[in-house]
This record gives C-alpha cells, structure tokens and sequence, in this order.
C-alpha cells in the first residue's frame, strides 16, 4: 500500500510509537509472510491509535467491522476494563480462522467474540449500545456499516473509519481514472462531511484514519 506520509518520517512515527508487543509482532510477522494482502493489516501505529482511543473513551462495548488477521481486535482488547468485551465481523473463513487462533494464543482472547459471515447479518442481533466502533472492511460498503454504527453507537461513543485517504487516490488530482474502491471512499468522506448529525476529524495516520462523534 503506498505510503501517505514520506518513509523517513513514517520510520521516525514508528519509532517514538511505543513498540508492539510480542504476540502482535509475531501477528504481524505471520500476516506478512503469509497472506498477500497483508496491506490490509493495522499493523503497530495504528494499533497503538486504537488501543489508546479504547482506554482514553474508557470503552467496554467494542465493535469492529473486518477481522482480517485479528491484530486490530487484539490492539482494542487489551485496553479494555475486566468485563470488557469487543465483537469482531468477519467474512472470509479463512481470515476468521487465522484471527481465532491468534485470539485463543493471547492473554486477552477471551474479551474477543468473532461472528463469520455478511457483517449487515452479524451486526442485525447486535442492538448495542457501543462505545467504539472501528470500520475497516470492504469500502463500496461502508455507508452502510456507518448507518449500522450510527444505529448502535452509545451516547458519548466513538466510529472510528479506517482507509479515509486510500493511498492518496481520493484526491481528484492524485487519480484521474478512479476505480470503484477510489470512487466509494470519496463519496463515503463527502457524506461524513456534510452530515449534520455527527462531527469528525480525518487524521493522516496510515492510510487515513476518520474520527466520528454525535453532535
């Protein structure tokens, strides 16, 4: 995935970014060895970001939107307060059965509850309320997560939406002939800006990282 930020500053983020711990770098060394879209992994800034905002917001009730190899809910979950729960949406069997096992391997596994399938199905016996929602999964999709996230966030809760500069390309001039990933995530951003119910904050962390309150 192309960088947002330039590579020695990026280098110097990670740096003075308190390091990952040891399951999560071997969840990490694990994703990128084995699966080919291993850019799709939070990986440790971000990590950090979302276990940070967990314990600032003092979040119990976690919902997240795409597994992928687990490291985001494992970022969450060791944030959260004993009792302190985080519900995980994942489609693809594959992915949900890495996640799982990385799940049961750590100390916080049993905070953790992945649901396999359509994440709109998941998410239809899941009334919330929640406190931090973070979206990170296919992006024609997203205004629908977002009105399922805006359904069940709590009172004072947090969406956090991940990929909201997708490499750079949702600026006009950066991708003359934009794909349908390209066109969605603009439109998904257009849409939070204009939306008169919440108030948000895009942070160039990664590949764009949106914050999204109530007003």
């Amino acid at each position: 995935m192309p960088g947002i930020v330039p590579e020695d500053i990026e280098r110097y983020i990670e740096q003075h970014t308190t390091s990952e711990t040891d399951h999560l770098a071997a969840v990490a060394g694990e994703t990128r060895e084995q699966m080919s879209s291993a850019g799709m992994m939070t990986g440790h800034v971000e990590g950090r970001l979302l276990e940070t905002l967990v314990y600032t917001t003092g979040a119990t009730q976690v919902l997240e939107f795409g597994s992928f190899t687990g490291y985001s809910a494992l970022s969450m979950a060791s944030a959260l307060p004993p009792g302190g729960k985080v519900v995980t949406l994942e489609v693809d069997p594959e992915r949900a059965q890495i996640a799982r096992r990385h799940f049961g391997e750590s100390r916080y596994g049993d905070r953790i509850e992945l649901r396999l399938g359509p994440a709109l199905e998941s998410v239809a016996d899941l009334p919330g309320p929640f406190d931090l929602i973070f979206i990170d999964a296919d992006k024609q999709s997203y205004p629908l997560y977002y009105e399922a996230a805006l359904e069940r966030l709590a009172d004072r809760g947090l969406i956090v939406v991940d990929n909201t500069l997708w490499s750079g390309r949702v600026v006009d001039e950066r991708e003359p002939d934009p794909d349908e990933s390209t066109l969605a995530m603009r439109r998904f951003n257009d849409r939070v800006a204009r939306d008169e119910r919440v108030t948000c904050v895009m942070l160039s962390v990664r590949d764009g990282v949106t914050l999204i309150r109530r007003r």
